[in-house]
């Protein structure tokens, strides 16, 4: 009988990704925006090298993910990596916000090194720590429950870093908006954020643990896994369905700050609250982060009630329809963007717990099937899938912005705007439409998954009477 897990450990789980969502977050919304405005890259550029060093990034993660498999430690498999990628995933992440005083092409060739450091610690810290949530418990539904409390963590280390970063940057900076003392308020910003990544990411080492262990242990046949791996339809379409879904986030969040800035009402434009300034884009991206939260939240409720996929399928399509009605505000109609924002961002966050639950299912099916368990060469692909829908969405953006004559610090034409609203609503709809098209092939239903499990407990508890 599998026992709950403790709350200490599921707020230990949530912690890791509270440290590896800030620097998401970060990279997500403000990184081309950085880069265009502050470092002084033209977009198109910034749009390439998002292509190439992701491209390479994503490559890298299954890779990753059949080292941890083959790791032997007594903290066990996964939670290494946690103590041993901590400190180096901060370092890089300052370096990474670091402006040197570079000719242009000095200054692109620092930010293809350092963005390609930053991507290759995201994935040796990040892959192990989503592998972990597949051997912490075989319950399915424990598994959903504890991919609520990770991404409600995660959520709110966005919250912190998009109500934070422009009031930390401003700090910094003196409340100067010159070039060298802005790059100067990016660098400490992020030291700031890099200090409390470290630290969480130790509190997860130490509040989690591994409990599942396969009744065939992995060896060092990479062969026999990629051919596993191969064999497996539902790891396909997961994937897939995956990438659509990133990029219909990254696209909506990496253009966020241009539209405030260059479309909705310009920049610094915003309101008051408890005698505090805030701009318009800070209010709606936390304003986002915290719908996001609240369809964690339903995620379990509802996926319980209905299903996993049959929840996915819900939350894209309303999140399609919304999308297309976004295109048509005007700067004017503050509540109606507001509103849609909040709606919008329900509609996603709900997705997230469905989509690493799913790929814990995965790894059992894939151990029930085979009778090799691979944990992290599967939960790889679930990095694979940000990464790779993350590259996708961010070249999106940068491209889209140069095709409409984006310029940066400057008045922006007709073009530019419509190409800005574009990456806003209809392009991501298209996205989010394509990954309810390719859910309809997923095959694993909680029902079928339950009986799963219990046949790989009866298989393993079988195995290890047979050892001792």
């Amino acid at each position: 009988m599998t026992q709950p897990l403790s709350l200490k450990e599921k707020i230990g789980y949530g912690f890791g990704d509270f440290a590896s969502s800030m620097f998401w977050k970060i990279f997500s919304v403000y990184l081309l925006y950085y880069y265009t405005d502050v470092f002084g890259i033209a977009a198109g550029v910034v749009g390439t090298m998002f292509l190439i060093t992701r491209i390479w990034d994503t490559a890298l993660d299954p890779l990753i993910g059949i080292l941890s498999d083959r790791t032997q430690t007594r903290w066990g498999k996964f939670r290494p990596y946690l103590l041993w990628v901590a400190v180096p995933f901060g370092l890089i992440g300052v370096l990474t916000f670091t402006a040197p005083e570079f000719s242009t092409t000095g200054k692109i060739v620092y930010a293809y090194v350092t963005y390609t450091l930053m991507m290759m610690v995201y994935s040796a810290i990040n892959v192990p720590y989503a592998s972990l949530m597949g051997v912490m418990s075989a319950d399915t539904r424990e598994r959903t429950t504890l991919s609520t409390f990770r991404f409600v963590f995660a959520f709110a280390g966005s919250i912190l870093v998009l109500g934070s970063a422009e009031s930390l940057v401003g700090f910094f900076s003196g409340g100067q908006a010159d070039a060298s003392s802005l790059k100067q308020g990016w660098q400490l910003s992020m030291s700031v954020y890099a200090l409390i990544a470290v630290v969480l990411f130790y509190l997860t080492f130490a509040w989690t643990r591994e409990r599942i262990t396969a009744a065939t242990a992995i060896q060092g046949n990479l062969k026999a896994d990629l051919k596993d791996l191969a064999g497996n339809k539902p790891w396909f379409i997961l994937l897939g369905a995956g990438v659509c879904t990133l990029i219909f986030n990254s696209l909506r969040d990496g253009s966020a700050i241009y539209y405030f800035k260059y479309y909705f009402e310009g920049p610094g434009a915003g309101m008051t609250l408890f005698g505090i300034p805030f701009s318009y884009s800070t209010l709606y991206l936390v304003l986002g982060q915290a719908a996001n939260i609240a369809g964690v939240v339903l995620a379990k409720p509802v996926s319980d009630r209905i299903g996993k996929k049959n929840t996915f399928i819900g939350a894209m399509l309303v999140a399609t329809l919304l999308s297309i009605v976004f295109y048509f505000c005007s700067p004017d109609e503050t509540a109606l963007v507001f509103s849609l924002q909040v709606l919008i961002s329900i509609c996603a966050g709900s997705i997230f717990p469905l989509l690493w639950s799913m790929y814990a299912d995965i790894a059992d099916y894939s151990e029930w099937k085979t009778g090799r368990r691979a944990t992290g060469l599967i939960f790889s692909s679930s990095s694979m899938s940000q990464k790779l829908g993350w590259t996708l969405g961010g070249a999106l953006t940068g491209w889209i912005l140069a095709l409409y004559g984006f310029q940066a610090n400057a008045v922006q034409d007709a073009a530019a705007q419509t190409g800005i609203r574009y990456m806003m609503s209809l392009i991501p709809a298209a996205g989010s439409l394509l990954s309810v098209g390719i859910i309809l092939f997923y095959k694993l239903s909680d029902t079928y998954m339950i009986n799963l499990s219990k046949e790989l407990t009866d298989r393993r508890e079988i195995a290890q009477k047979g050892i001792n």
